[in-house]
């Protein structure tokens, strides 16, 4: 269980470098990726260890950890494609079930290896790249249980709702600090998207993009509650979200508004930056609840 959680988070930092747009010979840190990622530096090292082995990485004796050439997703030899396309569709299946409501709440290992007819040490890959993902937890006792997800229009309204009363808050917040390094990760991503990366990025990378955005602005406004409900709500529509078809058009327009949030912010104009952050959630939050179903936008 613990090398699936240090390979998921190796998958994590791969596609933290291609939305960075970082460049081979990188230096990559224990201490950046945990901030980051918001994982302790123990299974951050492991993770690197299996990157090294895999070729993305090296390690250079006194001087650390150095980012090999990451340019496309990665490459996998034929049998393990065959084998990681499988569990991509096993993952989707368990995702549909579960927002159809064919899949209960608290479910055993046993009923969902009958339901999917899989193997156990398969079941356990899968279900432990959704615990990593947030949307499922292990019982004390017996089984797994999945998290309430949005999964309505009704339920995006009340998120978004909760969001634009929060999120632009926080810009304003007296303990609000602009700090540079994380301004200059999220600016160096949006720049990134901008550059080609909506065109080029998948849906799941895009998406954390968006993520980390919103979760670095909460992160500057100085209160950890914040921050942890915007962690909450991003692993709430993470599920939905992924399902949906992509609008790359309309993620070209949400990343130009991130792109003036943080040329504002960088200004000093910090109450000008949360108005146009509440318009920009706004937007969101109507375009979701007009229709019947669920919009295609990531954000």
């Amino acid at each position: 269980m613990a090398n699936q959680l240090h390979r998921a988070l190796a998958a994590k930092i791969l596609r933290y470098v291609r939305t960075s747009g970082l460049q081979a010979g990188h230096h990559l840190t224990e201490a950046s990726l945990s901030d980051v990622l918001g994982t302790s530096r123990g299974p951050i090292r492991a993770a690197l260890a299996l990157l090294i082995e895999d070729g993305y990485v090296q390690q250079m004796p006194n001087r650390g950890f150095f980012l090999g050439n990451v340019i496309a997703e990665p490459t996998l030899p034929a049998a393990e494609q065959d084998a990681s396309s499988d569990d991509e569709a096993l993952y989707l299946s368990i995702a549909d079930d579960r927002l159809m409501g064919n899949i209960a709440r608290t479910v055993s290992e046993p009923d969902l290896m009958r339901r999917y007819d899989i193997s156990r040490p398969r079941l356990r890959r899968i279900l432990t790249r959704i615990a990593t993902e947030g949307w499922i937890e292990r019982r004390e006792g017996r089984g797994w249980s999945f998290v309430q997800l949005i999964d309505s229009v009704e339920a995006y309204r009340e998120s978004y709702e909760l969001r634009q009363m929060l999120e632009p808050a926080g810009l304003i917040n007296d303990s609000f600090k602009l700090d540079e390094t994380i301004l200059s990760r999220l600016r160096q991503q949006q720049v990134m998207v901008r550059d080609g990366g909506w065109k080029s990025l998948s849906q799941i990378e895009l998406f954390e993009t968006n993520a980390q955005f919103h979760e670095g602005l909460a992160q500057m406004s100085g209160n950890r509650f914040l921050l942890g409900t915007i962690e909450r709500q991003n692993q709430l529509r993470r599920l939905v979200e992924y399902r949906q078809t992509l609008n790359r058009e309309q993620v070209r327009g949400q990343n130009n508004e991130h792109l003036d949030i943080l040329d504002t912010l960088e200004k000093g104009l910090r109450f000008e930056a949360s108005q146009i952050l509440a318009h920009h959630l706004g937007n969101a939050k109507n375009r979701k609840a007009r229709s019947a179903i669920f919009e295609s936008a990531i954000e």
